[in-house]
């Protein structure tokens, strides 16, 4: 499977975001996602993740509120839409994808067999 990931660019505190991730290869549906961040001397965490369906969803606290992950099967796509950014969200953002059954959601990066090759949100002050 293949992953592509776009949206990110330069952005002013205060401002929004929506990343996008597109999946080919094989079926999007039997793949739970998760979009991840690292920042320049920090390890990659977590950011959202989201089950196969979309009825389970996991925020890390760094963007609870300000953070919505979503996916559309029948585009392929997750999306990662971003408001109230600051400038500690800026990082480079990967989507991340794993097979996956029922309604699980996975936090950890070790749990992702795939990822895209990543996307530079930069949030000015």
């Amino acid at each position: 499977v293949q992953l592509q990931a776009s949206g990110g660019g330069l952005v002013q505190a205060g401002g929004s975001l929506r990343l996008s991730c597109a999946v080919s290869g094989r079926t999007f549906s039997t793949y739970a996602m998760g979009w991840f961040r690292q920042a320049p001397g920090k390890e990659r965490a977590v950011v959202a993740a989201i089950s196969l369906s979309g009825s389970r969803i996991y925020y890390a606290d760094s963007g609870k509120g300000r953070f919505t992950i979503s996916r559309d099967n029948a585009k392929n796509t997750v999306y990662l839409q971003m408001n109230s950014l600051k400038p500690e969200d800026t990082a480079l953002y990967y989507c991340a994808a794993t097979m996956a059954l029922g309604s699980s959601v996975y936090k950890q990066a070790e749990s992702y067999d795939c990822w895209g090759q990543g996307t530079q949100v930069t949030v000015s002050s």
